[in-house]
């Protein structure tokens, strides 16, 4: 930092004067250093440093360089995440905005309403490189996956990230639960069934563990109430999901994880949540004996109001 006289104001002049001459790579660079230099950063307080965070996850977005918008945000989530809050849940904010507003722009210029690959971890495999080569894939279909999938793939790992980061924090636990319910929402709209599966699972045990953590201010404690609302809301929602994508396994996950959290709680929902609750659950119990579905938890020892 040195060379930008000591200042992250230097640092961001420097980086809009390599974005003008067309080498956002290069400014996202200058940014970088910014935050990697941790003893230096202290030094500042949000009103410096956010607007330096929004250009750096800005210049993340356009490149697709996920890994390193979570290394920003993991440094700036240790800055703030206990003296001021607002500001890391508007960095956070602002950085999915910017992603799912760049995902829905590539949505728009596709003619392809939901990408045909399996598995977004695992996109360029020997095996869809040779299928498409030999699938005569007209130029539309190539455009459609060149435009779309990286910006869809770069949403999910956007999403996996923010959870992983702010996940044991007591003090950005709404803003995990929202970012929870808004990935349930982006599998469902573009009909992401294995990163609906992926997701269940890493809120599963995103659970277990805060349910090992030590009781301490800053850690989330599954004993609150609140807390055991949150995480039931959430899974309230994982179920409706789950059946509008006809995933009657992980409905079945979800209505378990659900029970168990009722059984943990000293207090029992609202009537208008109980009773939305068991509509879901007789729709899944009758479809899952239409499918000859195996259930994976007790129903008959199921909480009655």
């Amino acid at each position: 930092m040195a060379r930008y006289g000591q200042r992250p104001e230097n640092a961001l002049k420097r980086a809009n004067e390599f974005i003008e001459v067309g080498k956002p790579a290069r400014a996202l660079d200058t940014l970088q250093e910014v935050f990697r230099n941790k003893k230096w950063a202290y030094n500042w307080s949000e009103s410096v440093l956010e607007p330096i965070m929004f250009k750096y996850l800005d210049l993340c977005v356009e490149l697709k360089k996920s890994h390193i918008a979570k290394e920003g945000l993991f440094q700036y989530r240790n800055l703030f995440q206990s003296v001021n809050v607002g500001s890391l849940e508007n960095v956070i904010r602002g950085y999915l905005r910017m992603a799912e507003e760049r995902t829905e722009n590539a949505r728009e210029q596709s003619a392809q309403a939901v990408i045909d690959i399996d598995d977004l971890d695992n996109l360029a495999t020997p095996e869809s490189i040779l299928l498409s080569a030999v699938s005569g894939e007209d130029a539309q279909d190539r455009s459609d996956r060149t435009i779309l999938t990286p910006w869809v793939k770069f949403l999910w790992e956007s999403y996996c990230q923010c959870l992983e980061l702010l996940r044991t924090n007591a003090h950005v636990e709404n803003l995990y639960h929202d970012i929870a319910r808004m990935a349930f929402q982006f599998c469902l709209k573009y009909n992401r069934k294995t990163e609906f599966r992926k997701l269940c699972d890493k809120l599963r045990k995103h659970l277990d563990d805060i349910c090992k953590l030590p009781t301490q201010v800053a850690n989330v404690c599954i004993s609150k109430p609140e807390t055991q609302q949150l995480n039931l809301e959430t899974r309230l929602h994982q179920l409706d999901f789950a059946i509008q994508m006809e995933l009657w396994q992980e409905a079945y996950k979800a209505i378990e994880d659900i029970h168990n959290l009722m059984n943990m709680s000293k207090k029992m929902p609202v009537p208008k949540t109980m009773a939305n609750y068991y509509q879901k659950l007789a729709m899944v119990i009758l479809e899952g004996r239409e499918l000859s579905i195996p259930c994976c938890c007790s129903f008959q020892t199921l909480p009655i109001v």
